[in-house]
């Protein structure tokens, strides 16, 4: 008797059979996957033919546009397949968060954590973000992962959940500039006001300056010589790894100009997140 009744309740959560329009839901279906397929090439390839100012705000809204699509898809699905009454909303719910906690939990917090980063927004498209040690420009937001592209074109799949352990670097947070960071070691014996000088002097004149934006020189010493720091931000994001060269190149000249001498062991250029490595 008991599990005749279990069985009538788990009837009455579907609609009858003849009753549910299978091409409907195709039609559906169908047309999201379209849609979110268009979303995807359409805005990218707007996003990078359009002005400048725009596009970090372009691609921003494609990973809300995909996920409106597919809550409205669900939403719209739903009740053509089942039979939806406050008890059988329970009863749904119920036996999918059981499914759902025992077969998929990584994946599920993961699509959470996806959830949490469009509207949190601790990384979006066009952002140079590090995670776990991986720095490099995101070009997509998954529901359930991003894509970062480094400096050495490596494309590098990262799950949202990350955000629960991790820290997030975001280098420019929508911004359509960062900062970018030479590094110079010099010998300790000179003259640091006229070595400053030079290298403020050095981002000052670079074709890649944003001139809009502040360019300084930072002095640290330290215990086998001095330690020079010339931040400024490019025009355009995408040219921060072209603006260090130019400044590291130009930036070698003028100090050797004014008699500043290398330290042997270690000069380099990073952007801000990058690693610095010694080099001979």
């Amino acid at each position: 008797m008991q599990a005749a009744e279990t069985q009538q309740k788990a009837a009455q959560l579907l609609n009858d059979f003849q009753d549910i329009s299978f091409l409907k839901i195709a039609l559906i279906l169908g047309g999201s996957v379209f849609i979110i397929w268009l979303i995807r090439r359409m805005l990218p390839y707007l996003a990078k033919r359009g002005p400048s100012q725009l596009r970090l705000y372009i691609l921003g809204a494609v990973p809300v546009l995909r996920l409106t699509i597919i809550l409205s898809a669900i939403l719209w699905i739903v009740p053509l397949i089942f039979n939806i009454t406050v008890q059988n909303f329970f009863i749904i719910a119920g036996a999918a968060s059981v499914a759902i906690g025992f077969a998929f939990k990584d994946y599920v917090s993961s699509l959470i954590a996806g959830v949490v980063a469009i509207f949190e927004r601790p990384y979006g498209p066009g952002d140079w973000v590090e995670i776990d040690g991986d720095y490099g420009e995101v070009v997509s937001v998954g529901i359930r992962a991003i894509r970062l592209r480094t400096a050495a074109d490596d494309v590098i799949t990262v799950a949202h959940d990350r955000i629960w352990t991790n820290n997030i670097s975001n280098s420019n947070t929508g911004a359509q500039t960062l900062m970018c960071v030479a590094h110079f070691y010099l010998e300790p014996d000179h003259d640091a006001a006229q070595m400053r000088k030079t290298l403020t002097d050095v981002g000052l004149t670079s074709a890649y300056l944003n001139y809009k934006k502040p360019c300084f020189v930072v002095v640290e010493q330290l215990e086998y010589g001095t330690h020079y720091q010339l931040k400024a931000y490019p025009f355009d994001l995408r040219d921060q790894f072209m603006f260090i060269s130019d400044m590291t190149e130009r930036g070698k000249v003028a100090l050797a100009r004014v008699g500043g001498q290398e330290l042997s062991m270690a000069f380099n250029a990073a952007p801000r997140h990058g690693t610095l490595a010694a080099g001979n």
